[in-house]
């Protein structure tokens, strides 16, 4: 049996088209979806879902930052990247092709932001590049290889130079990066 607008409710459906970037369409596929993740004595849209159950989407399994993903659009406050239904709407909507650069590039801030301290700084840029590259013996780089790919990334996007990316340098480094839009997203 699939989810119906009824089922979620009319007013509920449009009042979440307002808060989003999906259609009503992927609304009703994400609430599937996020139902069908739910325990079967859950149903409350209030309810939460682990994040390991949410990481088990095949969507986020295999993205280097699924564990950043579920802890930046969680609004639980036990910090556990447990989603609701609305945070997982949130991160979809984020991550849809018709959320804008300004949208986009906030959220990938916030991920890539590890210590969530407004700015990434060598310990944020190392994690991210480890993300990216695996920390396995194989892919790691070498301390000498990190050091200088941090510089190198400092060099072009610390515009202030105080040492660390702010969000504003971060967007800006983004906007010249014609890549960036079509890459963020994820799709059920």
């Amino acid at each position: 049996m699939g989810t119906t607008a009824s089922q979620l409710g009319k007013d509920l459906l449009s009042e979440y088209q307002e808060l989003t970037f999906l259609t009503k369409q992927e609304i009703l596929l994400a609430h599937k979806r996020f139902t069908e993740l739910l325990h079967k004595d859950q149903k409350d849209p209030t309810d939460r879902v682990s994040m390991n159950t949410i990481l088990t989407l095949p969507e986020l399994k295999s993205n280097p930052f699924k564990e950043r993903i579920c802890h930046v659009f969680s609004t639980s406050e036990h910090k556990d990247g447990g989603l609701t239904f609305e945070d997982f709407l949130d991160l979809l909507s984020a991550f849809s092709d018709s959320a804008t650069l300004e949208i986009k590039s906030h959220y990938a801030f916030r991920i890539f932001d590890f210590d969530d301290d407004g700015t990434l700084d060598y310990g944020d840029l190392e994690k991210l590049v480890n993300c990216l590259t695996g920390e396995t013996q194989d892919t790691r780089l070498t301390s000498e290889e990190m050091r200088q790919l941090i510089t190198n990334i400092l060099e072009e996007s610390d515009i202030d130079k105080d040492g660390t990316v702010n969000l504003s340098e971060f967007q800006h480094v983004i906007s010249r990066s014609p890549d960036f839009v079509s890459s963020f997203k994820i799709v059920l």
